[in-house]
C-alpha cells in the first residue's frame, strides 16, 4: 500500500512540474526555510525567498526575515517576525532602481487542528510594513493550510504528503481587500531534519484603481529543523512565508 501512494504522489509531483514548466509567462518562487527548537515552547526561525517573473529567469524579488514563536499546549503559537522585502523592476534581474524596498514586522496567531490524519493549519498575521514607495501601511492576513499525509497516520521521515492551502489580504488602506493566495501541492519528509516539497501557487493582486493582476508560480521549498524532536505540535510541514 506504501509503494501505491508513493506512485501516485510521484505522479503528481512529476504532472505538476511538467505542467508548469509547459506555462510560458509561469514564474518561479524559491524558499528555505531554516528552523531551530530551542526546547517544546520555543523556538527561533529564519527564511530567504527569491522570485522570478519567468521560469528561472527575469528575477526581481527577493525577502530575508527572520523571527521566534513560542507553542503553548499542543494545537497552540504565536510568533513574531522582522524582515527586508526589496522588489525590482521586471526584466531587470536586481539592476537598480528597485519599485519598492520594505521593512516589515508583524505578530501572528497560529491554531492546529487534527481531524484523523488531515492537519488543518488555521494562520492569523497582523503586519506593520514601512515601504519605500507608499509609505507606512497596516496588513491583515488570514491563511487555511491542510496537510494530509499519503501513507503514515502522521507525518514521519519517508512520508510523502499533499497540502493545499488558500491565504486573503486586507489592508485598512485601498485598496481594502490587497490580495488572494491560492497553491496545491505535494512535499516529501526526507528526514526529521529535512523536507522538501513543490506545488502550484496561483496569486492575485488588486490596485487602489479596482483593477487586478494574476499570476501564476512554482513554488519549491526546502524546510530544515534542528533538534526537531523537541517539536511540542504534531509535524504539519509550512513555510514562514
Amino acid at each position: 500500500m506504501k509503494s501505491f501512494y508513493r506512485t501516485i504522489a510521484c505522479c503528481l509531483f512529476l504532472t505538476t512540474g511538467n505542467f508548469c514548466i509547459a506555462q510560458h509567462s509561469l514564474g518561479a518562487w524559491n524558499i528555505v526555510s531554516l528552523k531551530l527548537n530551542l526546547d517544546q515552547n520555543w523556538s527561533l526561525f529564519q527564511e530567504v525567498q527569491l522570485r522570478s517573473q519567468l521560469f528561472y529567469d527575469n528575477f526581481s524579488y527577493y525577502e530575508i526575515k527572520g523571527g521566534a514563536s513560542y507553542s503553548f499546549e499542543k494545537r497552540y503559537s504565536v510568533l513574531a517576525g522582522f524582515g527586508r522585502f526589496t522588489t525590482y523592476s521586471d526584466g531587470d534581474s536586481f539592476k537598480k532602481p528597485y519599485v519598492n524596498k520594505e521593512w516589515r514586522l508583524w505578530e501572528q496567531f497560529l491554531v492546529n487542528n487534527y481531524l484523523g490524519r488531515l492537519k488543518l493549519e488555521n494562520r492569523v498575521r497582523i503586519e506593520q510594513r514601512w515601504t519605500s514607495n507608499v509609505g507606512y501601511r497596516n496588513r491583515f492576513k488570514y491563511r487555511l493550510n491542510a496537510v494530509l499525509p499519503l501513507a503514515n497516520g502522521k507525518i514521519v521521515p519517508g512520508t510523502f504528503y499533499v497540502s493545499g492551502w488558500d491565504e486573503i489580504y486586507v489592508s485598512n488602506n485601498k485598496p481594502r481587500f490587497e490580495s488572494n493566495r491560492t497553491y496545491a501541492g505535494i512535499g516529501y519528509q526526507i528526514s526529521t531534519h529535512l523536507t522538501v516539497q513543490s506545488g502550484y501557487l496561483f496569486q492575485v493582486s488588486y490596485k487602489p484603481d479596482d483593477t487586478h493582476s494574476g499570476k501564476r508560480y512554482l513554488q519549491v521549498s526546502v524546510l530544515v529543523e534542528t533538534n526537531a524532536h523537541k517539536e511540542h505540535h504534531e509535524k504539519t510541514p509550512s513555510t514562514a512565508d
